[in-house]
């Protein structure tokens, strides 16, 4: 629980320090301090939470895998405590898919965010949305390799 706290107010102070981000700061802070004092008078609950995002996530990688189907696109997983496939993640922020298109002897990747907007999506509108962001992103490539 001091974790997720910790991490909380983290993200309290660094909205504080972002001048362009003073419009939404007031009402978004007080959403996140009242979250931490509720959290901290009922750790269970922090528990349920993790617990459930835990199951959404290993969901999300299962219909993605499910999904699927193409050769030329390495999908690795971003997603501490459910499925971490690459090399090396940023295991400090949210979790993410990296997508790599191997076209022509080059491979480049794409960054999907699951952060916390996404995730209040369904699972299964989520794992659309990811595999849209793929075929966009393979359809820019393309267009960059034939142009």
């Amino acid at each position: 629980m001091k974790t997720e706290a910790q991490r909380k107010l983290e993200e309290i102070v660094s909205r504080l320090k972002d001048p362009e981000d003073i419009v939404m700061q007031s009402k978004e802070i007080t959403q996140k301090l009242e979250k931490v004092i509720a959290l901290m008078n009922n750790p269970d609950k922090l528990v349920m939470e993790k617990n459930e995002m835990t199951h959404k996530l290993e969901d999300i990688v299962h219909l993605v895998n499910d999904s699927m189907r193409d050769p030329e696109v390495d999908v690795d997983y971003c997603i501490p405590e459910v499925d971490t496939t690459a090399g090396t993640c940023n295991i400090t922020g949210d979790p993410y898919v990296l997508v790599t298109y191997t076209v022509n002897d080059a491979q480049p990747t794409r960054k999907i965010s699951l952060g916390k907007t996404a995730l209040q999506s369904t699972n299964n509108d989520l794992a659309n949305h990811v595999m849209l962001s793929v075929e966009q992103f393979k359809d820019e490539i393309d267009t960059i390799e034939m142009g």
